[in-house]
């Protein structure tokens, strides 16, 4: 199966060199990586036009890239997934943590029950090389405040086609609320891999501050009411506690 990693990025030159390195180092033998760029004028276009003309004649390897104005991430992401053509969707705009980080996620997809529609691991949120917060969330319903994380979620296309995009309306929880949406269906199922394959850089789009993070929680309960799982507020206040139980873990190598 082709895989597509979904990079979105704009002006972000000190941390795109290590996601594409991340990538680069992957094991798996067909990977396409779709890059859109926002239009950025810090450097970040130079990186990107070198790393798709340094694995150019890879085997296995294919890049499609294009950098102009958007909407912001989740008009991106959309944008990325059109540009894509891989059998299984992953968004990578951090740090894939292992070489066989790909292999051993795509591994578990087709290993997994009858409903597999993809697969989630582990994942730690870091400053530089220091851990802020660790994500082991192993499996669980939404019901009792259970999400995977996004960023080590790989899903077979169909699912995009049956299930739509990512809701732009949203500010910081159309991950959130995209995931809502297929997992309300219990028909779909995720395998899960118990091992810290992402490292996620701290201060993402619903992590960076007090203010988004209100905002995440508003929209998180909006999402639930939207697609119609009962207690929204209820679940919402129990993924809370279980994102505030994370700070107090540390993983010193990933």
């Amino acid at each position: 199966m082709r895989v597509s990693l979904l990079v979105t990025v704009y002006n972000v030159k000190e941390t795109i060199p290590i996601t594409l390195q991340s990538i680069e180092e992957q094991d798996y033998p067909d990977l396409e990586v779709v890059v859109v760029d926002g239009g950025s004028t810090d450097g970040t276009v130079e990186l990107i036009k070198a790393f798709a003309a340094r694995t150019k004649e890879r085997q296995g390897f294919l890049v499609r890239w294009v950098s102009e104005p958007d909407e912001g991430l989740y008009d991106a992401m959309n944008k990325a997934f059109r540009m894509s053509t891989g059998d299984v969707i992953a968004v990578c705009n951090d740090k894939l943590c292992k070489p066989n980080a790909v292999t051993r996620i795509l591994a578990a997809i087709e290993q997994g029950k009858e409903g597999c529609v993809g697969a989630h691991a582990d994942l730690v949120y870091v400053e530089g090389e220091r851990v802020v917060r660790e994500w082991r969330m192993g499996q669980g319903r939404l019901a009792e405040g259970w999400m995977p994380g996004h960023p080590t979620l790989f899903l077979r296309r169909e699912v995009y086609e049956k299930y739509g995009l990512y809701d732009t309306s949203y500010r910081c929880a159309a991950d959130y609320e995209f995931i809502v949406r297929f997992l309300k269906d219990e028909k779909n199922v995720l395998a899960y891999v118990p091992d810290i394959l992402v490292a996620m850089f701290y201060g993402g789009t619903s992590n960076a501050g007090l203010k988004n993070y209100l905002v995440s929680f508003r929209e998180g309960f909006l999402a639930l009411k939207k697609n119609g799982v009962p207690h929204p507020l209820l679940i919402t206040l129990r993924r809370s506690l279980r994102v505030l139980s994370q700070f107090g873990k540390r993983e010193k190598n990933f």
